[in-house]
């Protein structure tokens, strides 16, 4: 059966990650009619949440960064981001631990950073921390407009950058990985790697990611919130902000085939038996999907196999309720590995880290209130991509992240029964032709951000969406592909009309923002 909306202004958004739900909310502000389709019950993508006895726990991001991406959006539909959720700034980071009982905390306040960590290592770490900062601070500002701004980032705009200003050069650290940079950055190896674990925030190895990645720093160093009622509450609240501007959202709709006539896009079908006829798609899912013709071979042209290769890390995640002994945790934690190459040469041969770092969001601490005996908990240890079913991978996996914790006299009561952990072939699962990756392509590689797909395919009427798309994986990022997708959208809309001009309802904001239930092929972050 075919769908009512056929007409020109018609558009299906297939999968209802965050840059669905953003595209979705930009579109139908500007007018258009749009459908947003999903497999899932429920809208979030990898914004997810599972049950427990003490609440919905968060099973995917748990933090908000860069702010000013969500302002725009909110204020780009002539909302306010402050007046639809309650966002409470972190004073502290994250608190992190090492084998050797040492801890340090990070704080908003870089004064206060700076002397934590002078306290932690000496004064010399402090000043390896001071220009540490200061580099990274550059190269973000440096790069922020050419490349995560752009919608079409090129290497010689890049380049043109860097010959304006010669001193980013030294900066970019171009022969260096990003744990080759630290080495020479912190002479205290625990510092060196603190600052690691930014790579695989974009799905990465610091041992194979370039030194650049180090500004992912200073996105966090900007500031991190947490949302009230959980993440999940951002996919809801743009829900009912695209709901309120006449969008469509179909739950429970596995699309299976992207149907084209005449060169062009002409219609998605579901997997019951549904036509969905539009005149653009925007797929908010992992590009490989596409490319690998999960989605019909008539979409397979859409992204080339070097957008969607080598994949990004995948992770094991825990999500589950208890009552905690031991460690005095915050909101987020980080329980570091001995080693960290015990940690990434494993993931590198495609195995579970013999020496695991792992991050603890306890998400009832930091409130500034007594938190209740069964509190919430997510844990996440990096994982290879995978796609294929081990029988034995959920115990080894249970008995290495809770020997580790217990290793640092952390202990929880009850220990999570096995549904309470999503393994990277389950992610496959929910992402299908993910193969569990959650940041798509790998990072690793000096040029590797500029081979990630931009918002307009290779197919006419066919656009991307997504932590898979650019400008990269991450809430943050992934919103700003759904700003790419939502003006390249209306601009070719505009430039194939051959009615004069008019003002669409609400307009489309063009500026820059100043600055993870089953998921099948429509589920996208």
């Amino acid at each position: 059966m075919d769908s009512p909306r056929e007409s020109r202004d018609s558009v299906l958004v297939i999968g209802a990650g965050i840059a669905g739900l953003a595209t979705a909310l930009r579109l139908a502000h500007a007018g258009l009619a749009v459908t947003v389709l999903e497999r899932a019950a429920e809208v979030g993508g990898k914004m997810r949440t599972l049950p427990s006895k003490a609440g919905s726990v968060d099973a995917g991001p748990t933090v908000l960064t860069m702010r000013p991406v969500f302002e725009e959006l909110f204020d780009s539909v002539c909302e306010s981001l402050s007046s639809h959720l309650d966002l409470i700034p972190e004073a502290i980071l994250a608190r992190h631990w090492w084998h050797d009982g040492s801890t340090l905390d990070l704080h908003a306040d870089p004064a206060a950073s700076e002397a934590a960590i002078e306290d932690f290592a000496g004064p010399r770490a402090a000043a390896d921390f001071r220009r540490f900062s200061a580099r990274t601070k550059a190269l973000y500002e440096a790069f922020d407009a050419p490349m995560m701004q752009s919608a079409t980032p090129s290497q010689f705009d890049l380049t043109m950058r860097v010959l304006r200003q010669p001193s980013l050069i030294a900066a970019m650290q171009p022969h260096l990985t990003l744990a080759q940079s630290l080495k020479r950055a912190f002479k205290d190896a625990r510092l060196a790697q603190l600052f690691g674990r930014y790579a695989t925030y974009v799905g990465g190895s610091p041992f194979a990611a370039p030194a650049l990645l180090g500004l992912i720093a200073h996105s966090e160093a900007r500031g991190v919130w947490r949302v009230k009622g959980g993440m999940h509450r951002l996919a809801q609240t743009l829900r009912q902000l695209a709901e309120a501007r006449g969008a469509t959202f179909v739950t429970n709709a596995d699309v299976s085939r992207i149907e084209m006539q005449n060169g062009r896009i002409a219609a998605a079908h579901t997997s019951a038996g549904a036509r969905y006829a539009a005149n653009s798609i925007v797929f908010n899912g992992d590009p490989r999907a596409l490319q690998t013709g999960l989605l019909g071979d008539a979409a397979k042209p859409a992204v080339p196999v070097k957008a969607t290769e080598p994949r990004s890390l995948s992770a094991y995640v825990y999500a589950f309720a208890a009552t905690p002994e031991g460690a005095d945790l915050h909101h987020h934690n980080i329980f570091f590995a001995r080693n960290p190459r015990a940690e990434f040469d494993p993931i590198a041969a495609g195995q579970m880290p013999d020496d695991p770092t792992l991050y603890i969001c306890a998400q009832d601490r930091g409130t500034g209130s007594t938190p209740p005996p069964l509190e919430r908990f997510e844990i996440i240890m990096n994982g290879p991509p995978r796609s294929r079913t081990d029988s034995q991978e959920k115990p080894q996996c249970q008995t290495r992240v809770f020997e580790t914790l217990a290793q640092f006299g952390l202990t929880f009561s009850p220990e999570p029964p096995p549904k309470a952990l999503t393994t990277p072939e389950e992610f496959n699962s929910l992402f299908p032709a993910s193969q569990g990756s959650l940041y798509g392509r790998s990072p690793h590689g000096l040029t590797a951000s500029l081979a990630r797909p931009t918002a307009r395919s290779k197919i006419t009427g066919l656009y991307l969406a997504g932590g898979g798309a650019h400008p990269g994986a991450g809430i943050p990022m992934a919103t700003l592909s759904a700003r790419h997708a939502a003006e390249a959208i209306l601009q070719d809309r505009t430039s194939t009309s051959m009615s004069p001009k008019t003002a669409t309802r609400g307009g489309m904001s063009t500026a820059s923002a100043k600055m993870a239930p089953a998921r099948s092929r429509s589920s996208a972050s």
